[in-house]
C-alpha cells in the first residue's frame, strides 16, 4: 500500500552543473535526506531528476538543488509535481 504522506517531484537544474560532480553529490544528499528517486544529466546541458520521499525530505533535496555540488553553478530550479513511482533508493542514471 502507498504512503499517503509521500510525494513526487520532478525537477531540473540549469546552468553549469555537468562536469562538476553535480549526479554524485544529489545521490549523496538524496541518500542523506531519506529520498528516493534518480538524477541524470540531459542533452540541453541541464541535470534532471525525480525525487520521492516524505514532503520535508524532497524540499530539502529540492533547496539544495539551488546550491548543488561546490564546483557547480545553477542558475535556474524548476519543479513540478508528479504521480508516486515507488522508487526504492537513488541511482545515477547514464
Amino acid at each position: 500500500m502507498e504512503n499517503p504522506s509521500l510525494i513526487h517531484r520532478k525537477i531540473v537544474v540549469c546552468g553549469k552543473v555537468q562536469g562538476v560532480w553535480f549526479r554524485k553529490s544529489t545521490l549523496e544528499k538524496a541518500l542523506e535526506f531519506n529520498v528516493n528517486g534518480w538524477v541524470c544529466n540531459r542533452p540541453d546541458g541541464s541535470v534532471y531528476l525525480e525525487a520521492e520521499g516524505l514532503p520535508q525530505q524532497v524540499e530539502q533535496l529540492h533547496q539544495w538543488c539551488h546550491l548543488g555540488s561546490p564546483q557547480a553553478k545553477v542558475t535556474e530550479v524548476r519543479s513540478e509535481s508528479g504521480l508516486l513511482k515507488g522508487f526504492k533508493g537513488f541511482e545515477i542514471r547514464y
